[in-house]
Formats: structure tokens, sequence, C-alpha cells
């Protein structure tokens, strides 16, 4: 476990799942969206793909996400694994909400210097919205990915409850599978 994808809908946990799975094994963590916004008014960056191009190239990393169209088989090329934190959306919805509306009510700065804000929670780009109307979608979209024989190079490690990856991760060691 070298090159490894933590993969799953907003508010799965991946941003924390990909930290621990990185501290654990030594492994470089990217953040995926603080690599994507970069500047204010949610502005991308206009390298994005060579920088994930770049950063994919090397010999070890995790990032915390299923990937951005742009460079998603890049990186699913790439990886060795992929941990999937296929949560219901019983589990999804509160995780999601809470950290919206913390985010919200403190004004919390996330990428790129940017904020959530009320009127935010308006639009279908919206982490709450995106959650709930993305779950089954995006299931579908990993399971898909995961069958595929382009990718059965992967190893995918797939967990339906918190607590299936919370005793995963309390076992995982530096070589450990």
């Amino acid at each position: 476990m070298k090159r490894v994808l933590v993969a799953g809908i907003s508010g799965a946990g991946k941003t924390t799942m990909a930290r621990v799975v990185g501290e654990r094994l030594g492994l470089q963590f990217h953040e995926m969206d603080a690599l994507h916004y970069v500047g204010p008014d949610w502005a991308t960056d206009p390298e994005f793909r060579e920088r994930i191009s770049e950063i994919a190239s090397t010999s070890t990393w995790v990032f915390d996400s299923f990937g951005y169209p742009d460079v998603r088989d890049l990186l699913w090329t790439r990886a060795d694994t992929v941990i999937w934190l296929d949560y219901s959306r019983a589990v999804i919805m509160p995780r999601v909400l809470r950290r919206s509306l913390l985010r919200t009510l403190r004004r919390e700065r996330v990428f790129g210097g940017d904020v959530e804000i009320w009127v935010g929670w308006l639009s279908r780009e919206h982490p709450a919205w995106w959650a709930w109307s993305q779950h089954a979608a995006r299931r579908t979209e990993i399971a898909r990915r995961a069958d595929e024989p382009r990718f059965a190079h992967l190893e995918v490690v797939r967990f339906a409850t918190p607590r299936e990856a919370d005793d995963w991760l309390g076992r995982l060691r530096p070589g450990a599978p």
C-alpha cells in the first residue's frame, strides 16, 4: 500500500481517513480540494491536472478523493489501493450537515481562503445537497470502476460502516496489508 485513494461521497470522512493512513504508513497526504481550489470565489488551479500528474508519478502518496473527472483515470491507473468509505446516507448526512453548519457559523476558511455562506446552502453544489443527490451515483461509479478490468491491479478495501473502518485503521501498521 504505497499509492492510495480514499474514495466516498462528501461527508464520509475521506480526509480524516487519508490523513491517518498517510501518518501510519509514512505516505505523503494530499488534500484534493486544497489542490483544486486555490483562490477566492472557488477559483480552480489552471495547472491542476499537471500538479496531480506530478504527484501521482511519485512512488508514494495518499489522496482523499475519488478524483475530479480530469484526473480520475490518471489516479485510478497509478494507485495501488482504493479505500472505499461506502457508508449509507444515514451516516453521511449528519456528518456533512454538522460540518457545513459549523463552517458556516464559524466562517471557517477552507480551500483558497473561501468560506461557506448561508446563501451557498441553496446551491446544488453545496456539500449537503451534493452528498444527498449524488450518493447513489457515486456508489455506483466507484463499484463500476472497482470491477473494471483496467483497474484489476487495485486492491479495493471497502467499508460499509465507520466501525469497520476504525477497526481496520486500528490494525494498520507499516508493511501491513
